[in-house]
């Protein structure tokens, strides 16, 4: 039986990673996929092994194996220490007889392995892209990340602030502009009046949650969010005096890459939940409060609602250029 050896960070698994490892099964009977981490990474990695699990989940002759890496010194010449590397797979997997990669550090570590060498897109050119560029600009690469890994790098924008301010259609709109899914305020798809409890805002929180992990899965580089965890404790805290500790678990559970904090200079407009029109002003200070006491920085979109969608326009348009990771 021959087996082979892939090994990698796989910070995020990409198409060239995945390429890799199909064109290394179709070469032997077993392939070993072995991860390697350490506590310090900065994609977590219980996520990356799961993705890669995911990834390969059709072939049970692959095998993915994670590994942490206090082995490897970076001073060393590239001999030395693949010398170390091809020591410590030794004592860690059964005989391994033909080494996969993309890599320069390939052929020295077979020879030290004492297995063969196999090659595959070293210049990449059928895939040119790293797991360093993806993290740099996910949204340049974005056709070389794996479904299973984008949500990962979706960026969350949430529509913040008072009732009755457009935020729910530019939720909307915006999801149509950028050809993505977006989250629309769940509560009001639960609740027929503003005689609710606290059990219903725990349901609320819980559903909210829900429902952006379903639309991350299929977004397309955005996730628009008609308000947020912090919307249903100030309501609850609002009407209840009271707010359920599930509401802010849910909060601490969702990051999003802007706030968009909607003004109250548009005309109130009732139906048949709205009942604070007298008191947009306030409440616009409520939410207002609400972030600042977190630290959490927000964009006022004001003025008529051409307007709003130019501030809105420009904030996303500046979020796709830049690309860049942040969590």
């Amino acid at each position: 039986m021959k087996r082979g050896l892939v090994i990698g960070k796989f910070m995020p698994v990409h198409a060239g990673h995945v390429a890799l490892i199909r064109f290394a099964a179709g070469h032997c009977d077993e392939l070993i996929v072995s991860m390697s981490y350490t506590p310090d990474d900065p994609i977590p990695a219980d996520l990356r092994f799961g993705w890669l699990r995911e990834l390969v989940a059709d072939d049970a002759d692959i095998k993915p194996a994670m590994v942490v890496d206090d082995f490897d010194d970076e001073s060393l010449s590239l001999p030395e220490r693949t010398r170390i590397w091809a020591a410590f797979i030794r004592r860690t997997y059964p005989p391994i007889n033909i080494l996969f990669s993309s890599e320069p550090y390939g052929a020295p570590f077979a020879g030290n392995l004492g297995a063969e060498h196999v090659l595959f897109d070293e210049a990449r050119v059928k895939y040119p892209v790293s797991g360093t560029l993806v993290r740099t600009k996910p949204f340049a690469y974005w056709d070389y990340i794996p479904a299973v890994v984008r949500p990962y790098f979706v960026k969350k924008i949430c529509f913040y602030g008072a009732e009755s301010t457009g935020k729910s259609f530019m939720t909307e709109r915006m999801a149509q502009v950028y050809n993505t899914e977006f989250v629309p305020e769940v509560a009001r798809e639960m609740l027929t009046s503003n005689d609710f409890t606290l059990d219903d805002i725990r349901e609320i929180a819980l559903a909210h949650y829900a429902r952006i992990e379903q639309k991350l899965k299929t977004a397309n580089k955005l996730l628009f969010c008609d308000t947020d965890a912090i919307t249903t404790a100030v309501y609850s805290r609002h009407y209840l005096h009271e707010v359920p500790d599930e509401v802010y678990a849910m909060e601490r559970n969702v990051t999003y890459a802007v706030y968009l904090m909607f003004d109250v200079d548009v005309p109130w407009v009732a139906d048949g939940l709205r009942d604070l029109g007298e008191k947009r002003r306030e409440m616009f200070e409520v939410f207002k409060a609400a972030l600042e006491t977190r630290g959490i920085q927000y964009i006022l979109v004001r003025g008529d609602y051409a307007e709003r969608e130019r501030i809105v326009r420009g904030v996303i348009d500046g979020i796709l250029e830049e690309g860049g990771w942040k969590k």
